[in-house]
């Protein structure tokens, strides 16, 4: 499989990855609803997604009706893909954390890019995307 070219992606797959996702593992979710990622987590939520917050700061206790868990490996069930908000270095180990729980997509925030983490999950059969949000992505994809 060919590695993806991380400076543009086509509308296609940004679709087909969009589309084919029912459940997320957002990596960095906040309680704070002025936090972009709680903002995202909601909008996912509203747009048909089931998004399962992750956050050792407050595992176990309920973010916008969702259980959040300490790690990717915590949850309990299967996730198609992970969304991380956090930074660009810790993105490497999020991406071997998907690698391990068996998620299909990665999904780097804006901002966040880790080639190396990107290239072993490539590797691995999984797709990536960085430096993008879906946020902005799916009005603009799904008009």
């Amino acid at each position: 499989m060919k590695p993806l070219e991380h400076e543009r992606y086509s509308p296609d797959l940004l679709k087909r990855i969009l589309g084919d996702t029912r459940t997320i593992a957002l990596v960095g979710a906040s309680a704070n609803a002025a936090r972009d990622s709680h903002e995202v987590m909601q909008f996912m939520q509203r747009r048909g997604y089931r998004v399962i917050p992750i956050n050792p700061g407050i595992a176990g206790k309920q973010l916008l009706g969702e259980t959040v868990y300490a790690t990717l490996a915590d949850i309990p069930y299967k996730v198609d893909m992970v969304e991380v908000f956090r930074n660009s270095q810790a993105a490497g180990p999020i991406c071997d954390e998907a690698i391990a729980i068996g998620a299909k997509y990665i999904w780097m925030q804006l901002g966040v890019t880790n080639e190396e983490g990107a290239a072993r999950a490539e590797a691995a059969g999984l797709k990536v995307v960085m430096n993008r949000c879906p946020k902005i992505e799916i009005p603009r994809l799904f008009h």
